[in-house]
């Protein structure tokens, strides 16, 4: 399997052509039946109409036909791949699993393993939804993800999943950093300040660790508790210098009298800040 998908064949003759078409129409019962055909016949005529057709589902059809007829050849093992494939060109995510995970179940040492791994882990990525929505699926692909990664990594997939493992992470990491920003708008900081925490805790290697980190600072000076709100800052000037939010939370210490600067006894952020001194955290 190289690129995005398997690779094509094209069908011989003319003749084969036509009459294959003509058994994927919709009035097939004047026709040759399928079982006429070689398993390989059948196979080309699905790469023929996924090729051709901007619906994939004549083409599923016959993939399907070849594992139906031919269940043992090496032919439906091909086919099986190229339904999952179809499938998911499709937009049908729930059966492009399906076919995945049933090619996994078959053929879990094959060499197209690794694609079948890779089309399952896809099937709940393209289906993340913005962050306002639930992120029940985001946490599916990045399992489905970390299989790819930590079962294939040799394979040319790998890559690619750790691309959008790190992309669906920031999903998560977003939404916290949404519902955050929700609660310390409306006031609300002990709230904001768990999301803020998951973030900082949880998904410290995302894009939003800064902004959580001026964010803690924020809530914890309007709820009066300057020793985590110094830490914080602490924090984030040591990971974040160069940052505009740095520059911020720099602002809002200095301007209630206080600095940016490690305090003892701001609990969670107290063990924060030593693993960022011995370099055990981000």
């Amino acid at each position: 399997m190289t690129g995005g998908r398997p690779g094509t064949r094209w069908i011989g003759t003319a003749f084969l052509l036509l009459a294959l078409a003509a058994c994927g129409g919709g009035n097939r019962g004047n026709e040759p039946p399928l079982e006429s055909f070689t398993a390989e016949e059948i196979y080309n005529r699905g790469e023929y109409e996924l090729e051709t057709q901007r619906k994939p589902d004549d083409a599923i059809h016959y993939f399907s036909e070849v594992e139906r007829l031919y269940p043992y050849s090496e032919w439906a093992k091909r086919a099986l791949i190229m339904q999952a494939f179809s499938y998911h060109k499709g937009k049908d995510y729930e059966e492009a699993r399906a076919a995945a995970q049933r090619y996994l179940d078959f053929y879990p040492g094959d060499e197209d393993a690794a694609y079948a791994q890779y089309l399952l882990a896809l099937s709940y990525y393209d289906q993340i939804d913005q962050v306002g929505r639930d992120q029940g699926l985001t946490f599916q692909a990045l399992q489905a993800l970390r299989d790819v990664i930590e079962k294939y990594p040799e394979s040319e997939y790998a890559r690619s999943a750790i691309l959008k493992f790190d992309l669906a992470f920031d999903q998560l990491a977003a939404k916290e950093m949404e519902i955050g920003r929700f609660y310390l708008k409306r006031g609300n900081y002990t709230a904001a300040i768990n999301r803020f925490r998951v973030v900082v805790q949880d998904y410290q290697t995302t894009t939003f660790t800064a902004e959580a980190l001026l964010r803690l600072v924020e809530s914890y000076l309007a709820l009066g508790f300057t020793k985590e709100a110094q830490t914080a800052g602490a924090i984030l000037g040591y990971n974040f210098q160069a940052s505009p939010f740095y520059d911020d939370a720099f602002r809002l210490l200095t301007g209630a009298g206080l600095s940016p600067e490690a305090q003892e006894g701001s609990g969670w952020l107290s063990q924060v800040y030593r693993q960022v001194i011995r370099g055990e955290w981000l």
